[in-house]
């Protein structure tokens, strides 16, 4: 195909999808008050019930990279997505907690497939050197359902409630698995799919790579903190440390997903440029995820005048990660890409899920304060997890001898 053909059919499609991804993944940093409002929820129960959403997303990633090997992105993600409409619908009506925890399951399970139906077409059409910015291009695209589900959220749920606004997201993930079908191509796999047990035991046989061991804890604790925080606790962060109102989160929450938006093409661009001048993807993802660690430890520590600046560093490098995917999945194999990247991402978001509820479970360890939760709560509950992020840096540097980073 052609290069046009392949941004408008091979990518923008399934772009949309994770547009939609996104915005339903964040929502909840935007509806946490009224849903604690309306259930009387504790810290711990509004971290699990955000979670259900990771949770059922990263139990799905396994089985889902062999679907997309098997049947090709375009049937697997218009199909899922169908099933995240009516997870929207769901919850939309839901009455109590179970009732909204099992539709935000099954939203995370329709929407298990977002991203990673992207990179299956991307690996499928796209030349391998240039995978890293049609990687990063995707997420940045992506990102925009991040903006969407801040300031702008906010303004509708305003507007309509929260549950009218679920109804209108139905709708819309709706039109995005019509989109995919009537315009991505039907052909999409690459060769003759193997039997099943065949796929499921390749699929076993890169999760006991030594490869995969180096590189899944330091990319599963990196990106996989960053969606848990930025998606939830960020917004209440902002209330509680800097003294926010809600308006003045919902701005903030948004500027923090341009910086992502903005930061992760940046840091594809960047990769890009930097790998025709022999400098490999792995270098350049280190370099940030550095920068990365740094702001967080700015935040962990509440230093006075940095703490926003440093939330923005955050949202721009946390998903740095997204550069090892084409440089994994091509040492892995091109027919095996969508299990390749499957099982990177199934590491991202069992963190993920463990960062929303376990940072939910610390702060409710600290007494609740007049306007909301302890700020030396959130200091013990994200520095946790930024030691784990530090020790995975440490494995990872200590595979010298086995390292390859071009």
């Amino acid at each position: 195909m052609t290069l046009p053909r392949i941004l408008l059919t091979a990518l923008l499609p399934f772009a949309a999808g994770y547009f939609m991804s996104y915005l339903l993944r964040a929502v909840n940093a935007v509806v946490a008050p009224d849903l604690v409002s309306d259930l009387s929820l504790s810290p711990a129960e509004l971290g699990l019930l955000t979670a259900a959403y990771l949770g059922a997303f990263a139990l799905f990633q396994l089985p889902l990279g062999v679907l997309l090997d098997r049947y090709g992105p375009r049937k697997v993600q218009a199909g899922l997505l169908s099933i995240a409409a009516l997870g929207c619908l769901a919850f939309a009506f839901a009455g109590d907690f179970l009732g909204l925890f099992a539709a935000r399951a099954m939203i995370g399970l329709g929407f298990s497939a977002g991203l990673m139906a992207s990179y299956k077409s991307s690996a499928t059409w796209v030349p391998v050197e240039r995978r890293s910015l049609a990687n990063t291009a995707i997420m940045s695209f992506g990102a925009l359902g991040l903006v969407v589900a801040t300031e702008p959220t906010q303004y509708l749920v305003a507007l309509i409630g929260w549950r009218n606004a679920f109804v209108i997201f139905a709708g819309l993930i709706m039109l995005a698995a019509v989109f995919i079908l009537a315009v991505a191509p039907a052909k999409d796999t690459v060769g003759e799919p193997a039997p099943l047990g065949q796929q499921f035991a390749e699929m076993l046989a890169i999760l006991r790579t030594p490869l995969f061991w180096r590189l899944a804890p330091l990319l599963g604790l990196t990106s996989g903190v960053q969606i848990g925080v930025q998606t939830l606790w960020a917004g209440p962060w902002l209330r509680d440390v800097m003294g926010l109102t809600r308006e003045e989160v919902g701005r903030h929450l948004l500027y923090m997903a341009v910086a992502f938006m903005v930061g992760i093409f940046s840091v594809g661009l960047i990769a890009d440029r930097l790998g025709r001048r022999g400098i490999g993807p792995m270098q350049v993802m280190l370099g940030f995820i550095v920068l990365y660690l740094l702001a967080q430890t700015l935040i962990v520590f509440q230093v006075d005048g940095l703490m926003f600046p440093a939330w923005l560093a955050v949202a721009a490098f946390g998903q740095v990660a997204v550069l090892a995917f084409p440089w994994f999945a091509a040492r892995i194999g091109r027919e095996l890409a969508g299990r390749a990247n499957a099982t990177i991402n199934f590491s991202m978001f069992v963190v993920a899920f463990a960062a929303q509820y376990l940072v939910g479970i610390v702060i409710g360890l600290f007494p609740a304060t007049g306007t909301g939760y302890s700020p030396e709560g959130y200091s013990w509950a994200l520095g946790l997890f930024l030691i784990a992020q530090l020790l995975a840096l440490a494995w990872y540097l200590a595979a010298a001898p086995h390292r390859n980073t071009t």
